[in-house]
């Protein structure tokens, strides 16, 4: 698997960059978002999922990782491919998207390309199942330990969003936030 690339843009098409490095070129399917920004000769940073089929190989890019976790999550749901999954990100960034699944905006995904009403719907149940009440938290990497390390210590979605409200402003390190959020749910 390739977790990441770190190179020289060589060439644009559709929406895929030719990223080189070493003297290969990766092919890396992007977001509209970063297709635009992204010139010939730039260095570019890009994390990956590696997505492997009968005939061929695809790499999907991100700027961010917590990108590439949302779009993890999109493709579990029975019918969303990675190439929709991508349409969603050239729809909306992820802020977007989440707020799109906690307020089960069905009419946000079937403006996405390649995305119908039973698709969109499906995304939306199983998302929201899988971000419980913290989905529209986990939007930095801070609260997404935090999130992950009270959800292994057993506590439920409503707790954990409680403790994050609660620390929300808190700029310490992750560590502390953990430490903080356990203090508040009294362990």
């Amino acid at each position: 698997m390739i977790g990441s690339l770190r190179g020289k843009v060589l060439f644009k098409e559709g929406l895929k960059l030719i990223i080189e490095i070493g003297g290969i070129g990766y092919r890396v399917w992007v977001s509209q978002k970063i297709w635009a920004k992204s010139k010939i000769g730039d260095q570019i940073l890009i994390y990956t999922y590696t997505h492997v089929k009968e005939e061929a190989l695809e790499l999907f890019g991100f700027e961010d990782p917590l990108d590439l976790k949302l779009f993890e999550s999109l493709i579990t749901v029975p019918g969303v491919g990675p190439k929709t999954a991508m349409s969603v990100f050239s729809f909306s960034d992820r802020e977007g998207i989440t707020s799109a699944v906690m307020k089960g905006d069905v009419d946000f995904f079937t403006a996405v390309p390649r995305l119908g009403r039973k698709n969109a719907q499906k995304i939306i149940i199983e998302l929201k199942n899988k971000f419980g009440d913290t989905g529209e938290l986990d939007l930095s990497e801070a609260s997404n330990e935090v999130i992950t390390a009270l959800k292994t210590f057993g506590f439920s979605a409503r707790e954990i969003s409680d403790a994050i409200r609660n620390i929300e402003n808190s700029e310490d390190t992750p560590e502390k936030k953990i430490k903080a959020a356990l203090k508040y749910l009294g362990k």
